[in-house]
């Protein structure tokens, strides 16, 4: 009776296997990648589009402009010791002149309403303007150098990061299709011994076995797809458009 009880027990336990089975092979097929697999652009057309949406290479690029007019101002600096200058005043002006005449000499006080100019040119020659000069147009013209670099340093790191992703995301899409294809040799496998075992050929212990080893083969598809949903979609978010897919023949 025990040893009846004890078979039954792992009869129970063999059939809710095979059911998780067949529940996990009912979400390997879903339609999004089974017989499925994805267009992906070409690289140069990856890395276009990943340099053009980078936020951090836009910001490099930018400083550049500053660093420019910053340069261009340094050039013409020395232009503010150099002006016009005008005046206009008009008036009251009060005159006094004194005249001699022979041995009679007079002095007259007039009072007279009068509109007067001026119009000067100034140019000052500050001696640390002078000397400084040179020194502030080279350290101009190096920070010019430097958001230039560090521009150029951004776009190459962002085309090896981008190019790591593209190759890893080729790497994962193909392993991936193993993973499905030794999934769905082991469904047709595990079908074949699930009959043998319903007609008595194959014993409890190959096809708990067998049940084993296709749950560890739906759970490396599960993974690889994971891996591969992840991958995508990161260089997807990068890109800015998603991939879209085409008919496996």
């Amino acid at each position: 009776m025990k040893k009846f009880f004890k078979t039954l027990s792992i009869l129970i336990v063999i059939i809710i296997c095979f059911n998780n089975t067949q529940a996990q092979t009912t979400d390997y097929n879903d339609s999004s990648l089974n017989g499925k697999e994805f267009n992906f652009p070409p690289l140069k057309v990856v890395i276009d589009s990943v340099l053009k949406r980078n936020a951090m290479l836009n910001f490099r690029k930018n400083h550049i402009g500053v660093k420019e007019s910053t340069l261009e101002s340094e050039r013409i600096y020395w232009t503010r010791n150099i002006g016009f200058q005008a005046d206009t005043r008009y008036g009251n002006l009060n005159n006094f002149s004194t005249e001699a005449d022979s041995q009679v000499s007079s002095s007259v006080l007039t009072t007279s309403k009068q509109f007067n100019y001026s119009v000067g040119v100034y140019l000052k020659f500050p001696v640390f303007d002078v000397l400084n000069r040179k020194h502030q147009m080279q350290l101009a013209r190096l920070e010019v150098d430097e958001a230039k670099s560090m521009a150029e340093f951004q776009e190459e790191e962002i085309r090896q990061t981008v190019i790591k992703l593209y190759q890893d995301l080729i790497l994962k899409q193909k392993l991936l299709q193993i993973r499905s294809k030794s999934l769905g040799d082991g469904r047709v496998n595990m079908e074949m011994v699930e009959k043998e075992f319903r007609n008595g050929v194959v014993q409890i212990s190959e096809y708990v076995r067998i049940t084993g080893m296709t749950s560890n083969l739906e759970a490396d598809y599960e993974s690889a797809k994971s891996e591969f949903i992840t991958a995508k979609q990161l260089l997807e978010d990068m890109v800015g458009f998603v991939f879209g897919l085409t008919n496996s023949n």
